[in-house]
């Protein structure tokens, strides 16, 4: 009986054990059975600033998915140094484990950013190095060099990335800077770029890879799920919107809807089209961190400027000059990033002014042209307003301008002030520009609108 006892008591513990087991098997399977994932996102073409805002969104949503590593395929002649300086301060902020795998090439800003991750793999015949900036000039001209200061700036960031790293910070500096001369390695006067072989053996990479299999088996993560990344239509907004040509046109573009709204009553298409080119510019440059509130403030307040000048106050004074300056200044400075130097400033300004230049070009060519278009005829009231039906005709005082010829005595935009007789008359033309000094000529008078055009100066009818 004691042993029949016995048996009950053990079969008992034994059922409670195996009720404990298959209580905690199916978490303890699921966890063997979870399979580590890992990002893959390409680094490849040209490194522009929309590559940027990618980067980060990739790096975030892998830490968050608790990822077992983030792997950046590099295949780049590289691109610009501010965008290559937002990627490398993000992975060397980033909370999971980053791998560069170069194949086949990391040129100038690609070095910059193998060089910030944790890990370097490269593929057999691959390359990195050559990363001396230089600045871009007209298009069709070859690029030229930049200032000292410059060179000596990205020389620190690459070896501060190195250091950072644990990697050999001279062979860093040796990518950027001429003048570092490394004994066996490079001589002075040349930039280094180093062959998947020489970056082995002077131990600047951990791994040798000859696709994306092998590399996952060297860190350990053969059996892991890859998740490759690929940009949203809001990334892909970005990067063409912040591409130089896009953002000239942007700018052009905006200016020129302003101008021609000042110039039309009421607010309508121009304005809308204007306001909304220059916010798809602010809001591009804003998500790759070019622009800030400082930038959104200086245009703000250089529009505001702008419209007093021109409703508020008579002629172009203090108010229209410091307007343009803000102007320009904000959208200049959206454009320049980390590093930029005052060639690169002046240039972005150049490429602001030439932008805005165009516009006004475009505009008075527009205004000239428009009312002769059957669309613009639409937007031109030309009903007759006869006395019959009630319409009042022009004051006596005003019908004896007819015909008369005078002197713009302020700028007729295109409305303002001209002299006949020497007496000050408030004037309108039929839409074209007319700058203070131009001899003008009535060529109707409309109930109170006295409408004057611009004469040629002829000394044989010149007004005496």
């Amino acid at each position: 009986m004691r042993a029949i006892a016995g048996r009950g008591w053990a079969m008992r513990w034994g059922l409670a054990l195996l009720w404990v087991l298959a209580l905690v098997m199916p978490g303890a399977s699921f966890a063997a059975l979870a399979r580590p994932v890992v990002y893959v996102v390409p680094i490849e073409g040209v490194i522009d600033l929309g590559l940027a805002p990618f980067v980060e969104r990739v790096l975030q949503e892998a830490t968050g998915v608790g990822a077992a590593a983030v792997i950046l395929e590099v295949d780049t002649f590289g691109g610009r140094v501010d965008a290559a300086v937002l990627i490398r301060d993000t992975l060397l902020r980033a909370k999971v484990k980053t791998v560069a795998f170069i194949n086949k090439r990391a040129i100038s800003a690609g070095a910059l950013i193998s060089l910030a991750t944790e890990t370097i793999v490269m593929a057999d015949g691959g390359t990195i190095g050559a990363a001396t900036p230089v600045q871009i000039g007209l298009p069709g001209a070859p690029a030229q060099p930049v200032e000292e200061k410059t060179v000596s700036y990205m020389r620190k960031e690459f070896r501060a990335t190195a250091e950072s790293r644990k990697r050999p910070p001279e062979l860093a500096e040796a990518m950027v800077d001429a003048d570092v001369e490394i004994s066996g390695v490079i001589a002075k006067g040349k930039l280094l770029t180093l062959t998947t072989e020489e970056a082995w053996q002077h131990k600047l990479v951990d791994f040798r890879a000859d696709n994306m299999e092998r590399v996952l088996e060297l860190l350990g993560l053969a059996d892991a799920e890859l998740r490759r990344a690929s940009e949203t239509w809001a990334e892909s907004l970005v990067r063409i919107f912040t591409h130089p040509i896009v953002s000239s046109i942007l700018i052009a573009v905006g200016m020129l809807g302003i101008i021609v709204e000042i110039q039309s009553p009421g607010f309508g298409v121009p304005g809308v089209v204007g306001l909304t080119s220059l916010a798809l510019f602010l809001w591009g440059h804003w998500l790759v961190r070019l622009a800030g509130w400082e930038e959104v403030l200086l245009i703000g307040i250089g529009l505001i400027l702008l419209v007093v000048e021109i409703f508020l106050l008579p002629g172009f004074g203090l108010f229209g000059a410091i307007g343009i300056v803000a102007l320009l200044g904000g959208l200049g400075l959206s454009l320049v990033g980390t590093g930029a130097t005052w060639a690169v400033v002046l240039y972005a300004l150049g490429q602001v002014i030439v932008a805005v230049l165009l516009a006004v070009v475009l505009a008075l060519a527009l205004l000239r042209v428009l009312p002769r278009l059957p669309f613009g005829r639409r937007l031109i009231l030309e009903t007759e307003l006869p006395a019959q039906a009630g319409y009042a005709s022009a004051l006596d005082t005003d019908r004896r301008w007819l015909g008369k010829r005078g002197i713009a005595a302020s700028t007729l935009r295109p409305a303002g002030i001209a002299h006949f007789d020497h007496e000050r008359v408030d004037v309108i033309t039929e839409g074209e520009f007319i700058e203070a000094g131009d001899p003008i000529e009535v060529l109707r008078v409309e109930g109170n609108r006295i409408v004057v055009r611009r004469i040629d100066q002829d000394p044989e009818r010149s007004e005496s």
